[in-house]
């Protein structure tokens, strides 16, 4: 008792200190094993470093023997078969030894097949089900018992034959598969129903694969006599390439009285009528005749010498005006589609297609009349209200207000600078500021605020469409709204009575008209200048003349104030305001505002100081290591490139005026100075109590009384393009 108790504590070990069960395969005092214990081999029947180190499911990745073997499966309950064979597949997975069963399907067998036994590890039969099936326990001509059943395996494929020969394992003679006695019998009563002389085979699978989805489609009419008014019946024949059949539908107008019928025919169509058991697929030869009393001796006639053949109808038999006799219907075909004519074009040349008229043509469909506008709601909604029994709202162009809504700094909206027209002193020198909304297409209209004149400004008119004026209030016809392309320089405007006139504009609004000249003519510099020239390519060298007494210093540039009337001069008014600033825009001379070195440092400063920026030293050194020639200059676009690596806290407009002004003359960045202006520690700046006017905002606009877009147009270029170059 005292040493099976020694043994038993072997199996005890300790882990941290903790008494715990240990392995089944520990051997006990001097690695000799303990009573009932097997000890597994420590390697493999190969010496110790053949072969691969990868894992076994690395190594065996997706390899797997196959076996082909079958079992016996008792039938207590019928008669006809005592036992059954069945049939099945064994596979091994080599990378983790899991064993599969599966049965393939047999058809009409009545047995549930597929997976027998799912793929996992078969333990053995007793008295070893501790241990599993693994590669040693197969081979070829053996029974192997899974599961208490039992399973003869007769051959495998052959990579399963190389490797276990590979394995050292010598394979045995393969079996033959036995038969199921039950499955052979009933192979006999199927076989034994098989006529000795089978039908002829007609092979259709080219033809159908060669037109399969191909359908001819006609238009056809029926004439019913039997109907009581005559009238011509409608119907669509349609005629399948793929297997020569046909079948016609009719075509059931609205509110005809009639039911809808389906297809009124749908096979071979015949060309004749036969009595019934004339047409068959075999026929057969009265060997005796008569001469043997009334019995008589019937053999297979091969050569088909008294067959009646059947004609059907073809592609070639159907064209447009031929009448086709439909079980004693006929039917005329009238017309076809663009698919039926091209075959026909191709395949027998025909060309006319020209269409059996069978119909008087329909009548015009009456326009559909609106009644007039009643004042309630808008134009829109009353005309929704007269669509249909349930008024919707009316739709909106939901695209258009995407594509037109304010994104970011796109506002989307005009604004003009517009003045009463108006006699009276008081309304004058009133201003006002006109909003075109691209969005939905509205107007909004405000009064600029002006001190000690006696009248309120802000909203003027509130958002929406507005009508043109001179229209009718209650009519059918849809209104007209004031569009964008109304709104430019110099028009005149009336807002529910009240006229404007558009005197000036937003740099947005300029540069939006000129960015769609399409849309806008008056912006458009192609147009402006084909209309000028029509008007003054006779008097050029009289223009010439003009333009040069206007400039005596010869500068090559005039004023806009002169540049102005001159035009006016030459086209007698007929060019619009609008039309004049946007060739003002086109060969101006703009002014461009310098700024001081200072004012940037000062700002660039004030924004390093608010992050913390301090790291001057690697930012020069990281720009003399680029310099590889030591000239204390590098390209522009590194020098950018190397400040945004180091995430200076600069808007990019203000680092590119900074790298810009410190440039030379070969566009070469002097580095040096560019860092110690930057080096807010060592060289700072006083902050500036006054800053320099910047160019006009394009959204900062506040309606003021017009300035000059341009101080100076250059004259010679637009000449030039007016008239071509002077020789």
């Amino acid at each position: 008792i005292g040493k099976e108790k020694f043994h038993k504590s072997q199996h005890w070990g300790y882990c941290n200190n903790v008494a715990m069960l240990v392995a089944e395969d520990k051997p006990g005092i001097g690695g000799e094993p303990l009573p009932g214990q097997k000890l597994k081999p420590k390697y493999s029947v190969f010496p110790e470093g053949m072969g691969s180190d990868a894992p076994a499911w690395v190594a065996f990745d997706k390899q797997v023997l196959s076996f082909d073997a079958y079992f016996e499966e008792e039938v207590p309950d019928k008669n006809q078969e005592l036992y059954r064979i069945r049939h099945c597949k064994i596979y091994f997975y080599l990378e983790d030894d899991t064993i599969q069963v599966i049965e393939p399907q047999v058809k009409n067998s009545g047995i549930t097949q597929g997976t027998i036994v799912r793929r996992h590890r078969i333990p053995l039969p007793p008295p070893h089900e501790d241990q599993f099936y693994t590669i040693d326990h197969f081979n070829v001509n053996i029974e192997v018992i899974l599961y208490a059943r039992r399973y003869k395996i007769i051959d495998c494929d052959q990579f399963t034959k190389n490797f276990l020969r590979k394995m050292g394992v010598r394979l045995n003679t393969p079996t033959s598969r036995p038969d199921d006695p039950y499955t052979k019998e009933r192979q006999k009563i199927l076989d034994s129903m098989k006529p000795l002389r089978p039908y002829e085979r007609i092979d259709t699978l080219k033809q159908f694969l060669e037109h399969d989805g191909h359908v001819l489609r006609f238009f056809c009419v029926w004439d019913d006599p039997e109907s009581m008014f005559h009238d011509p019946r409608e119907l669509v024949l349609h005629y399948y390439l793929s297997d020569d059949t046909i079948d016609i539908k009719e075509i059931t107008p609205v509110n005809s009285g009639r039911d809808a019928s389906s297809s009124l025919f749908l096979q071979y169509a015949p060309t004749g009528l036969y009595q019934p058991g004339t047409i068959t697929s075999r026929t057969v030869l009265n060997v005796f005749g008569k001469l043997v009393g009334n019995r008589g001796h019937y053999i297979l006639d091969n050569r088909k010498t008294g067959a009646v053949h059947q004609e059907f109808y073809r592609d070639s038999d159907l064209k447009i005006g031929a009448v086709i006799n439909v079980w004693g219907r006929k039917i005329t075909l009238c017309d076809c589609d663009e698919f039926t004519k091209e075959y026909y074009r191709t395949k027998y040349g025909i060309k006319d297609f020209t269409p059996v008229l069978y119909k008087a043509p329909p009548p015009p469909k009456p326009e559909k009349t609106f009644p007039p506008y009643t004042g309630f709601g808008s134009e829109e909604d009353s005309l929704c209200s007269c669509m249909g029994l349930l008024p919707k709202p009316p739709q909106k162009d939901f695209k258009k207000f995407m594509e037109k809504d304010r994104s970011g700094k796109e506002s989307n909206i005009l604004r003009f600078l517009a003045k009463l027209i108006t006699d009276s002193p008081i309304d004058k020198d009133r201003k006002f500021i006109i909003s075109y909304f691209l969005s939905d297409d509205t107007i909004s209209v405000f009064e600029h605020i002006q001190r000690n004149t006696g009248i309120l400004g802000g909203k003027f008119l509130e958002r929406g469409r507005i009508k043109k004026p001179g229209q009718e209030l209650f009519k059918s016809e849809p209104s007209e709204y004031f569009k964008a392309q109304d709104l430019f320089v110099g028009a005149r405007v009336c807002f529910h009575g009240h006229n404007f006139l558009l005197v000036d504009a937003d740099e947005y609004t300029f540069n939006y008209m000129e960015k769609h000249a399409n849309e806008f003519s008056v912006a458009d510099i192609g147009v402006i200048l084909t209309k000028l020239k029509d008007i003054a390519e006779s008097r050029s060298r009289e223009i010439r003349q003009v333009f040069a007494a206007t400039d005596p210093e010869y500068t090559k540039v005039i004023e806009y104030d002169p540049f102005r009337n001159l035009i006016v001069s030459i086209t007698d008014g007929a060019f619009l305001e609008h039309e004049i600033l946007t060739v003002g825009r086109y060969y101006g001379v703009r002014d461009e505002y310098e700024m001081d070195i200072h004012f940037l440092l000062a700002v660039a400063h004030e924004q390093l100081k608010k992050n913390s920026f301090e790291n001057f030293e690697q930012l020069s050194a990281v720009l003399m290591y680029n310099d590889r020639e030591k000239c204390g200059v590098l390209p522009h676009d590194m020098c950018r490139t190397i400040c945004k690596s180091f995430k200076l806290p600069l808007a990019d407009d203000d680092l590119q005026a900074l790298l810009t002004m410190c440039e030379d003359d070969h566009k070469q960045v002097d580095y040096k100075k560019f860092v110690n202006g930057l080096n807010w520690r060592e060289n700072q700046i006083p902050a500036f109590q006054t800053i320099k006017v910047p160019l006009k905002n394009e959204d900062d606009w506040s309606g003021q009384p017009p300035s000059l877009p341009v101080k100076g147009i250059k004259y010679l270029p637009f000449l030039d393009d007016l008239f071509g170059k002077e020789e």
